[in-house]
């Protein structure tokens, strides 16, 4: 696979997302999750991406059974902020430098590894300064234990003063055909900034597989349910997006999958989608991606039939944890 540079650090084209593997999207199968990762791994790809509250900490450990004997094979990135209980309760998002180390000795713990490559605050605390919580992962970097830092779902203005303190090497946020708000809010900064980007949920949280045509489509425990893009006449609005692009991709002879992943590389060397799954096959399909060339007019198509704003509904049941 070919590599990518985020900030200073070299990864492979496509990452993999291992959330699904523990919560959020039904139940998994950790035989299956393990073998989805090796063969991630085997196929050139390195950049495997993780955080403590998934499970809750239950990914981590399978991503450190996974990756045991191959540490060398991988660039491993975590985060922390979204604290919560061992029951799955939720806590609150936690910024205070305490907290930063002490999450930190955790996940290196759970991941059976003595350094993390990409340590990210997973949702900006906004009780607390971004120095404050950047300066005490400056500490974990000096400290040997962490290599390169990141931020996810941060405000522009949030970012320039997080790489003041210390050097952002990369931005998490969501971003893919249906969801484009990040070209004009924080693009700008991440270019002047010489900050990579990595995209979460780039095929819609599944959506944009072209897979899911009702609600009825998402087991019980599955998070989707709630989503208000996934209800009612939102979810009927947004299967005409979907369509759009799988008639595109049919020209193309490509799955809907993979010409959205396509379309996302092609908006810069410094992008780095993760898509997510717990499954070989669909991981086989994502890293197809990697093949489906896009002309100028096929570009142009794809803005034209995914516009920015083309999404019903909002991301999240409660916004107010998203920095803007």
């Amino acid at each position: 696979m070919e590599s990518r540079t985020l900030g200073s650090l070299t990864v492979s084209a496509l990452g993999l997302g291992c959330m699904g593997m523990s919560e959020f999207y039904g139940t998994g199968d950790e035989n299956e999750s393990i073998a989805t990762i090796r063969t991630f791994l085997d196929a050139g790809g390195t950049l495997l991406d993780t955080a403590d509250m998934y499970g809750p900490f239950t990914n981590e450990m399978l991503v450190g059974t996974a990756i045991a004997g191959r540490r060398s094979d991988v660039v491993l990135a975590t985060k922390f902020g979204n604290e919560r209980r061992q029951d799955g309760s939720w806590v609150g998002i936690n910024g205070r430098p305490d907290y930063v180390r002490s999450a930190c000795d955790a996940s290196l713990q759970r991941l059976g590894v003595d350094h993390i490559d990409l340590y990210y605050q997973h949702r900006v605390d906004k009780t607390v300064p971004i120095e404050d919580t950047v300066g005490a992962m400056a500490e974990l970097v000096e400290a040997g234990k962490v290599r390169h830092l990141g931020l996810s779902e941060a405000s522009a203005e949030t970012i320039r003063r997080g790489h003041a303190v210390h050097p952002i090497t990369a931005l998490q946020t969501e971003y893919s055909l249906w969801e484009r708000e990040p070209e004009t809010k924080v693009f700008p900064v991440l270019e002047e900034l010489g900050i990579g980007f990595v995209p979460y949920s780039p095929l819609g949280r599944g959506f944009l597989t072209g897979q899911l045509r009702s609600p009825d489509d998402f087991a019980p425990d599955d998070f989707r349910r709630h989503s208000p893009r996934f209800q009612g006449e939102n979810f009927t609005r947004n299967l005409e997006l979907v369509d759009r692009v799988k008639d595109l991709a049919d020209e193309k002879q490509c799955s809907p999958a993979q010409l959205a992943l396509a379309w996302l590389l092609a908006q810069g060397e410094h992008i780095v989608p993760i898509p997510g799954t717990k499954k070989r096959d669909r991981l086989n399909e994502n890293l197809g991606a990697t093949a489906v060339e896009l002309s100028a007019e096929d570009l142009a198509r794809l803005d034209e039939l995914a516009p920015a704003g083309a999404a019903a509904g909002a991301r999240y049941p409660h916004m107010n944890t998203i920095d803007t």
